[in-house]
């Protein structure tokens, strides 16, 4: 099982309903890959520093999570094909970087 970080940003123009549904599922089709979901965070909406599909803003989520590596590149695969995702990034951590998000995490924790 490898540790992996997810980012991906929303179209817009969704609705607050249709982004939940939207995490809720992915979250769902990595979990139903054997994945351990260790961190989610909803960044909210954000200027984009430069126009992606004529839009100027979007909806910013974060995924951490345990799964083999065979998981990603079906996860990918249904990335591209839904219109709602502009853009999406997923980096497996090394040991460095897994210390790093526990810090985030741990200053996330404290802020809220």
């Amino acid at each position: 099982m490898n540790h992996y970080e997810t980012v991906f940003i929303l179209n817009p123009v969704l609705s607050e309903d249709q982004i939940k549904e939207t995490v809720k599922k992915y979250e769902d089709f990595l979990t139903d890959k054997g994945a351990k979901m260790i961190a989610k965070e909803d960044w909210g909406l954000k200027k984009l520093a430069y126009p992606i599909q004529n839009k100027k803003s979007g909806f910013y989520h974060l995924f951490e999570y345990q799964v083999a590596g065979e998981a990603i590149e079906p996860l990918e695969l249904e990335f591209r094909r839904d219109e709602r995702f502009m853009r999406y990034l997923t980096v497996k951590l090394d040991k460095h970087a897994i210390a790093w998000a526990e810090k985030r995490r741990q200053r996330n924790k404290q802020k809220a």
